[in-house]
C-alpha cells in the first residue's frame, strides 16, 4: 500500500470524527469521535514513520529512522487513556447531577 492510501484512510476518520463532534449532542458519542480523531493522527504518523524509515534504510541498512514517530504515537495513547478516564468520570458526574448527558442541557447550568 503506498502512503497515499494511508492519507486518504486518516483524512476520512478525522473528517467522520470533526462532523460526529460538530452534529451530535450526546457527550458520549462527542467524546468517541474526539478519539476517532486522535486515532486518525496517530495513523498517519505511523504511515509517515514507516515512509522515512522505508526511505532511509534503502541508504542504509542499520537505521534506526521512523522509530520517533511511532513513541510519540504511543505517548499520545498513554496521553488519550487516561483523558477517556478523566473524561468519563466528568460524564458519570454529569449524567448523576443533571439525568441527562445531551450537551445542550450543560448550558442550562450557567444559569
Amino acid at each position: 500500500m503506498t502512503i497515499n492510501h494511508y492519507i486518504f484512510l486518516s483524512v476520512a476518520l478525522f473528517c467522520i470524527g470533526i462532523i460526529g463532534v460538530l452534529t451530535r449532542r450526546n457527550v458520549i458519542i462527542i467524546f468517541m469521535c474526539v478519539e476517532l480523531m486522535l486515532n486518525a493522527v496517530n495513523l498517519l504518523l505511523v504511515a509517515f514513520s514507516k515512509m522515512h524509515y522505508l526511505a532511509a534504510s534503502t541508504f542504509d541498512a542499520a537505521t534506526k529512522a521512523g522509530t520517533d514517530a511511532q513513541l510519540f504515537v504511543f505517548f499520545i495513547m498513554v496521553v488519550a487513556a487516561a483523558e477517556v478516564s478523566v473524561g468519563l468520570a466528568i460524564i458519570v458526574m454529569m449524567y448523576r447531577n443533571t439525568h441527562s448527558i445531551d450537551v445542550n442541557f450543560l448550558n442550562r447550568l450557567k444559569h
